[in-house]
């Protein structure tokens, strides 16, 4: 059964979903849709646009679908989308799309704590832990499995890549490849992500296999040239090896430093 505060203020055109609840004060608009079990806390603001999962959580004074920060934006519809079981704490701003992609995205079961920014044209993959106070820029691509300390922000169209994790309040201004640690001022490569691969089920074998394939990269005294050209050799080798070498392969910003 949906439980809607009396205070909040809900569209009678909005799609709400079964037992959702709308905590007082809240406010959802026209062209919303909200799935099955998921809560709108107090003072939170559901902005045309919006397309929420199941088992959502939102919570106190969130912002979500709201207008792009984008001076070329004229209007117009586009959205912004929550996976299921995504939880979002109070006073997280999420901005929806421009028309260059129509929409930002938050995946499946991902936590995005206290203060986050979310601006247009952003993906955040899935099982994603975004910290507090995480600033996110305009058409920043954060892949699966990826862990960014707080009060960090990112500059736009910066691509954070799948299992890495990112030490708080560092400046990331280039791409960060996958599997791997990053800290320091400027940011740069620490190592690769063991802990967190072994926690979920990477093998000793693959974990070998990026070590290596880093090795090449950070450790090896080559540039980034020559680096790649070493990579490539191991590609047939290797699954990992190969995501490693077309994550490089594709940066258009640069990646981080050793």
């Amino acid at each position: 059964m949906t439980k809607i505060d009396s205070s909040a203020i809900v569209n009678p055109n909005a799609k709400l979903g079964e037992n959702v609840e709308v905590k007082p004060f809240a406010v959802i608009e026209e062209d919303v849709e909200i799935g099955d079990n998921s809560v709108i806390g107090p003072h939170a603001v559901i902005y045309n646009g919006a397309r929420i999962g199941n088992r959502v959580k939102i919570f106190q004074g969130a912002s979500v679908a709201n207008f792009p920060q984008d001076l070329k934006f004229d209007g117009g519809r586009t959205e912004f989308h929550i996976g299921d079981d995504t939880i979002v704490r109070e006073f997280t701003t999420l901005h929806r799309g421009t028309h260059e992609s129509g929409f930002s995205k938050v995946g499946k079961n991902t936590l995005l704590m206290a203060y986050v920014h979310v601006a247009h044209d952003c993906v955040i993959g899935d099982n994603c832990v975004i910290a507090n106070g995480v600033q996110i820029a305009g058409h920043v691509h954060v892949e699966d499995w990826v862990t960014i300390g707080g009060m960090s922000p990112i500059h736009q169209f910066v691509t954070v890549g799948q299992h890495s994790m990112v030490g708080g309040g560092y400046r990331i201004a280039l791409d960060i490849p996958p599997y791997i640690l990053a800290a320091g001022e400027p940011l740069r490569y620490a190592g690769l992500n063991v802990v967190g691969l072994r926690r979920r089920g990477f093998t000793n074998e693959e974990i070998k296999e990026l070590k290596e394939a880093y090795a090449i990269v950070y450790q090896s005294k080559l540039n980034l040239s020559q680096a790649k050209e070493k990579l490539a050799e191991k590609v047939e080798k290797g699954r990992l090896s190969k995501l490693v070498f077309d994550f490089i392969n594709k940066s258009s910003r640069g990646i981080i430093r050793g």
